[in-house]
């Protein structure tokens, strides 16, 4: 039995994929510290910034949009539209709609654009075809089954910038503050794993569904000069400081819980995860607030010994979403029993980027392919 190693300093483990632990101190913290350090004591953080905002407004002259911000209604897409409008920028929200939102994320969405009188743009992607594309991923037994709405959002923002001739999209889909880093083998994404689970599981064809594949990425990046910028990763952002924000200026409302503004993604990280696979997010997102000083690590340890759903409603969350995905509990109880697989056991481009790393990496320093600023 393999001995588990403990980080002194933040509540990961060692058999979290991805986590080495030396001295004490695992490696996500240490990945932490160098980045933090650039953050508060490097003034190249601020004159790159500076310069990316200067950058964003020259190329928007004359156009009625300079960027994109993808929404959700969530904590983080929030702050980043307020943000976005505050540094003189004039974004147009993008929101891509599989179903599943929440009606507080529905409401602070409308909130928060009419406060800043920000365009909004919402893809509402095929139901049917949509829902065939979740239980294929349900089906294949893997632990990446948001990642249909995570490439479709991505997709959708891609296909925006191209439509308005914008050239920067405001990513805000992670934060080394409050996200941490999730392991590949908790979540893996690319269009070619899409494809191959839909192919084997599937019983539509993805006519409608915004996938990204190789040939997007070259056309986005390369052929239309679409660049990616994590602007939370630029300025303080301080998750209690920005809820009470969001609050107070736009009568924001909270959902209670990491990516709890989806619907889905609340029942797949509080239940489907952690009882099929064994995998408790908590872990990544509590560890990153507490090396940002967010979280105490006493604190942390309690809340992960209780359940990461409320035992009163999870079985009419569970009810909610096999309703939807019309999906019998016998059914359900199936899959969940399903022999464990994961990315690897289909195709995906993850080869190519191991076989072309460095040729990918020369590509990036060359600006002939996607570098996230």
């Amino acid at each position: 039995m393999n001995n588990i190693e403990y980080c002194s300093r933040c509540i990961l483990d060692s058999e979290v994929p991805g986590v080495k632990i030396e001295n004490g101190i695992c490696n996500q913290c240490k990945n932490f510290d160098e980045r933090e350090k650039w953050f508060q004591e490097s003034k190249e953080r601020e004159v790159v910034f500076e310069n990316l905002i200067k950058k964003i407004k020259e190329d928007g002259k004359n156009k009625k949009y300079d960027c994109i911000v993808g929404v959700s209604g969530g904590q983080d897409s929030s702050y980043t539209l307020y943000h976005a409008v505050k540094l003189g920028l004039r974004p147009i929200a993008v929101h891509f709609d599989n179903g599943w939102n929440s009606e507080q994320s529905i409401r602070n969405i409308k909130k928060i654009i009419t406060k800043l009188g920000v365009d909004l743009y919402t893809y509402v992607v095929d139901w049917s075809e949509f829902k065939d594309l979740q239980v294929s991923f349900l089906k294949a037994s893997v632990p990446d089954v948001e990642i249909p709405s995570d490439i479709g959002i991505k997709a959708t923002l891609y296909r925006t910038a191209v439509k308005y001739g914008i050239k920067y999209i405001l990513y805000s889909g992670s934060n080394y503050r409050t996200e941490g880093e999730i392991p590949k083998e908790w979540t893996y994404m690319d269009g070619r794993y899409i494809k191959s689970v839909q192919k084997i599981y599937g019983t539509k064809k993805l006519k409608t569904f915004p996938n990204v594949l190789a040939k997007d990425i070259f056309y986005f990046h390369v052929l239309k000069g679409v660049q990616i910028i994590k602007m939370l990763d630029y300025v303080e952002f301080g998750s209690n400081e920005v809820l009470d924000l969001l609050k107070q200026k736009f009568d924001w409302e909270y959902y209670g819980g990491k990516h709890f503004e989806s619907v889905y993604t609340k029942f797949i990280q509080t239940y489907f995860l952690p009882e099929k696979f064994g995998i408790d997010k908590r872990k990544i997102h509590y560890s990153a607030l507490i090396r940002s000083g967010q979280l105490n690590k006493e604190d942390a340890l309690k809340k992960l010994e209780q359940k990461p759903y409320d035992e009163e409603t999870i079985e009419e969350d569970k009810s909610y979403v096999l309703k939807k995905l019309k999906l019998s509990e016998k059914e359900f109880n199936q899959i969940m029993k399903l022999p464990i697989k994961s990315y690897k056991n289909y195709k995906t481009y993850d080869s190519y980027k191991q076989k072309y790393g460095k040729l990918i990496d020369f590509l990036k320093a060359k600006k002939l392919w996607p570098k996230i600023a």
